[in-house]
């Protein structure tokens, strides 16, 4: 594993080690789990899994992208929500019925889920105690939480596709996938350096009265430093994201030059409804707003939310397009639009 910090694959003779180093945020104990492939193999505990994985549930629409490049998209037979889904392919099998909904992430039909009788569940969580996975195990499912969205580097939330390898015996794939997405990924970064340039970029919008952006130590801050750009809230502190109010933006994206991620604003009529003082900003005279909430499902899924994670490549292309539009000529960026 070369840049996810959050798991660890050990291959051994006969059986995989599957390591889970962040399953929550602060954690202070791994998750360790068996991966066999021969059932005649002599391993005791509740830690077996016997690969290849015939059926997951999954809990994250990051997930899904993995699962269907890795060719297993039949294995997936739940799913919380499945209104948030953007992949067509796995909406066509919820149509069918061979991916049942399961509820609210936070409260899901544990009887539907035990009567699916999946082999492993991949799990998110917020903290060690949750009493609902609890009973899950207590059922005999073993609940692997997936922590690709506690990683701080694009490439190490793609770097996940090794674990969704590790369960269906695919490492030699997984691995290829992952370093086609490295080469393109680091060939983009070059090209952005050529830049002559470095345009100032803002972030984020008002929730509730307070503006919420992306810290200075988040895998989106790096995707902006990846692009050669100067993010304003570079030098913050923290993975996740700022809550701050609207006068210290202001105060200091004012003349940015990009305002890049503004929230689930597609229009700048949407934007302008959302708050009037949106206007304010040179970003909104100049019409250099952009959003990667434009490509949505047929059930209003946000495209990026599932795929962006595990193309960093493009997400990074298309930064580099908005904020460098003489490096990639003929480029057209796919998840980041601009307003209208």
């Amino acid at each position: 594993i070369k840049y996810a910090k959050g798991f660890d694959i050990q291959i051994n003779k006969g059986y995989t080690k599957l390591i889970i180093k962040s399953p929550y945020p602060d954690a202070k104990q791994y998750q360790e789990f068996i991966l066999v492939s021969d059932k005649k193999m002599d391993f005791d505990g509740d830690s077996k899994i016997y690969v290849p994985v015939k059926k997951l549930v999954a809990t994250s629409t990051t997930h899904i992208p993995m699962i269907e490049i890795l060719e297993e998209t039949n294995t997936l037979i739940g799913f919380p929500t499945t209104d948030y889904i953007s992949s067509q392919k796995t909406l066509e099998r919820v149509k069918k019925g061979q991916v049942k909904d399961l509820g609210n992430e936070q409260d899901f039909n544990t009887e539907v889920l035990i009567s699916l009788q999946p082999e492993v569940m991949i799990a998110f969580s917020m903290g060690k105690s949750n009493k609902l996975y609890q009973n899950i195990e207590k059922n005999g499912i073993p609940v692997i939480f997936n922590g690709d969205w506690l990683e701080d580097s694009p490439l190490g939330r793609a770097e996940w596709i090794k674990f969704f390898g590790a369960l269906y015996n695919k490492n030699d794939e997984a691995d290829s996938i992952f370093r086609a997405i490295e080469l393109e990924y680091l060939q983009a970064q070059k090209i952005a350096l050529q830049a002559k340039k470095k345009p100032t970029i803002m972030s984020g919008v008002l929730y509730k009265d307070k503006w919420n952006l992306p810290a200075g130590e988040s895998f989106t801050a790096q995707l902006y430093k990846d692009a050669n750009t100067d993010y304003i809230w570079k030098t913050t502190k923290g993975q996740g994201s700022l809550i701050l109010s609207f006068e210290t933006v202001f105060e200091k994206a004012e003349k940015a030059d990009y305002w890049i991620g503004s929230g689930y604003y597609t229009t700048l009529e949407e934007l302008e409804a959302g708050n009037a003082h949106y206007q304010q900003f040179e970003t909104f005279k100049t019409n250099q707003i952009y959003s990667f909430s434009k490509r949505r499902s047929e059930n209003g899924g946000v495209e990026y939310f599932e795929f962006g994670p595990m193309q960093p490549h493009i997400v990074l292309k298309d930064l580099i397009k908005v904020s460098h539009p003489e490096l990639l000529p003929g480029y057209e960026p796919y998840f980041l639009q601009k307003l209208d």
